[in-house]
């Protein structure tokens, strides 16, 4: 009963040997697994010091047994590497109670005819405390006529008994008050005091007898109420009302007696009246006297001891000891190893012998496993790795069976959480994305979402998106895309021309929101896909204001080759592919055009056109949907070949050295042989 706070024990230093072996013992900490919501003892986490938490009564915490103890476990944090020890803490009784009578004053009546040697039992005195304070002698004050023997019950209990040790004589003094004291044998020893009045009362003929002094009874705890125990005869060889013997508990017994059992007056039938518990009173001792209806009879004393016979009554009960409180929930991390701490498991049978022997079981699940640590003391372990993400919780049952006939069993469930780690990366469904947006889209305009999925929970599985840097013609990606950072979704941040790039690749990343954070990439393909935005530009032959001048010769047959129109289309595919045709002009068949090569042939002979200028009109359409076309005016010189020598054809060759391609050709040419 020391000041609360008062250290017990520090186990930091008690195990410190055991704590040495640990990878790291400096970083160990400590946890009680206690039962109740206020503990007597409590247990520092940083060292493992035990301290009294609350007033602790060793009389009240254990009555009088002589053994009492405060058990319970401790475990070591972080659970990867868990040592379990149990803590056994003795509680010492002080003698701080003084035996005690049930009664200030206890009246006893004697036969003056009571032959020397008669007892009479006492009432007894009671002292919670126990060892040396418990209840150790009587004393009587001093007197010529009484004297005490001092006895022990069947459990240990003492008390004593008034032994007459001379003749008594009514006439020469008819009572006594003699002083009845209690001592125990503590230090300071302490003591409690009844009187006792003793009456001297005429001498009666016969006093009842009873047939033995003593009986030994066995009662099984699961008598009903009612059983009869025994059938008590007491005889008197007097007649009448001197004869009849009336039955009765004598009257020091204690209430618990009178509160379980009842004797019948008349027939003395010792009945059961409340059911018994071997768990909690294994024996019974009863003083029954039996005395007759006559003036001044002498009770008769009988000694009747029930043994309590245990039957397999009581279930076996189990408790569960998890981390978390106040819940029947386990909390274990799918990281965990194997053989990590779940729960720590104590089952108890207030039964003795085979019914109170437990056999434990765990039902539930290969994952976990049940291994005995002491006595009825067993811990659940880990048995494999576990995956949150192919089942996050556990229903697992304990199931405790005693070997008694027939068994009685009791069954506890609890669930097992899994808690959640970084474990999985964000994962697309392809790492490769080939995307199509036509050209000339709009800035803004969504192209596509891609997705990332993370089976974790929480931030382990909130995914965000980003683009890595990378260029494109001198230019930074994300001048040309963004990504939304919370749903993956792509948009374009520019009008895209598929004159100028026809392939945009770059790279996503998602990564979680964990610790360590996991990240995946994904490569993003987007085709820019033509538009017929492009109309064919005539280059061969040159023209100016649309209109070009061509000189034929005069005596140009049919099937001359005038000229050939060269047109290109900076869109591609079906949108580059050109035509060519006569749109005016040839009303008479002069010419005719070939409209893939766009060649012009005559299709007549010149020399029927002296000095004439013929005009035709063409048209150069691409494939496109909706097709583009060019047009142009074609002014034909038709003239002698000596007009031609004399420069006549000057245009026609102008036109010819001013081919745009070639002068293109030329100048790259000559740009390299200066850069070279």
């Amino acid at each position: 009963e020391q000041m609360v706070g008062t250290v017990v024990a520090r186990l930091a230093e008690d195990v410190a040997d055991v704590l040495s072996k640990l990878p790291n013992p400096n970083s160990v900490r400590f946890r009680a697994m206690q039962r109740g919501s206020s503990p007597l003892l409590t247990v520092r986490e940083d060292n493992g010091e035990i301290s009294i938490g609350a007033k602790i009564d060793r009389e009240q915490l254990c009555q009088k047994n002589s053994n009492c103890s405060i058990e319970f476990d401790v475990i070591t944090l972080p659970t990867q590497h868990l040592q379990l020890f149990h803590i056994e803490v003795q509680v010492l009784d002080i003698n701080d109670n003084a035996p005690h009578f049930s009664r200030a004053l206890i009246p006893i009546e004697i036969s003056e005819s009571a032959a020397v040697g008669t007892r009479i039992p006492l009432d007894s005195a009671f002292d919670p405390d126990v060892g040396d304070n418990s209840l150790f002698t009587y004393s009587l004050s001093p007197n010529a006529y009484f004297s005490i023997e001092v006895k022990s019950r069947s459990d240990g209990a003492k008390y004593a008994e008034l032994v007459v040790i001379r003749d008594l004589d009514r006439e020469l003094q008819s009572g006594y008050d003699l002083q009845l004291t209690a001592y125990d044998n503590g230090v300071p020893q302490r003591y409690g005091s009844s009187l006792l009045k003793i009456s001297i009362s005429d001498s009666n003929d016969n006093s009842p007898a009873f047939e033995k002094p003593s009986y030994v009874v066995q009662l099984p705890e699961n008598s009903p109420m009612g059983t009869l125990l025994l059938d008590l005869n007491a005889t008197d060889p007097d007649e009448g009302a001197n004869g009849k013997v009336v039955y009765s508990f004598s009257s020091h017994v204690p209430p618990k007696i009178t509160e379980t059992f009842k004797i019948d007056p008349e027939s003395g039938q010792l009945t059961v009246i409340k059911p018994v518990d071997y768990e909690t009173t294994k024996s019974y001792e009863i003083d029954v006297q039996a005395q007759d209806m006559g003036p001044n009879s002498i009770p008769a004393h009988c000694k009747i001891i029930i043994n309590v016979v245990d039957v397999n009554d009581n279930k076996p009960e189990i408790n569960i000891n998890l981390m978390s409180t106040g819940k029947e929930i386990a909390y274990i991390s799918e990281g965990a190893p194997l053989d990590t701490f779940v729960a720590l498991v104590r089952v108890q049978d207030k039964d003795s012998g085979l019914n109170g022997e437990i056999v434990v079981r765990l039902h539930g699940h290969g994952q976990f496993k049940l291994q005995k640590t002491y006595e009825n003391n067993y811990l659940i372990l880990t048995n494999s790795t576990l995956d949150r993400e192919k089942r996050s919780e556990y229903s697992l049952t304990v199931i405790a069976e005693d070997r008694g006939v027939p068994s009685l069993s009791t069954v506890k469930h609890f669930a097992v959480q899994i808690i959640d780690e970084n474990d999985n990366p964000p994962r697309f469904p392809t790492n490769r994305y080939e995307i199509v947006i036509v050209e000339n889209n709009s800035p803004g305009a969504h192209i596509t979402s891609v997705r990332a999925t993370d089976p974790d929970q929480a931030e382990n599985g909130q995914v965000t998106y980003t683009i890595l840097e990378s260029s494109i013609q001198s230019s930074t990606i994300t001048s040309y895309v963004t990504i939304d950072p919370s749903n993956g979704a792509l948009y374009a941040l520019r009008a895209f021309d598929h004159e100028e790039v026809n392939q945009i690749v770059f790279v996503v990343q998602a990564r979680d929101g964990g610790v360590p954070q996991l990240v995946t990439n994904a490569t993003v393909i987007l085709t820019v896909v033509d538009e017929n935005d492009n109309s064919p530009v005539i280059v061969v032959p040159v023209l100016n204001n649309n209109t070009a001048e061509i000189t034929i010769p005069k005596d140009a047959e049919i099937g001359y080759l005038v000229t050939t129109i060269k047109a290109t289309d900076r869109d591609s595919g079906m949108n580059s592919e050109l035509d060519c045709s006569i749109t005016a002009g040839n009303e008479h068949n002069i010419f005719i055009m070939d409209p893939r090569s766009c060649e012009i042939y005559t299709n007549m002979s010149m020399d029927i056109f002296p000095n004439q200028l013929l005009d035709l009109h063409i048209s150069v359409q691409d494939r496109g949907n909706p097709p583009r076309t060019t047009k142009a005016h074609l002014r034909f010189n038709i003239m002698d070949l000596i007009e031609i020598a004399e420069g006549t054809q000057e245009p026609y060759v102008k036109q010819s050295s001013m081919d745009v391609s070639m002068i293109i050709i030329i100048s790259l040419g000559a740009i390299c042989a200066v850069l070279l």
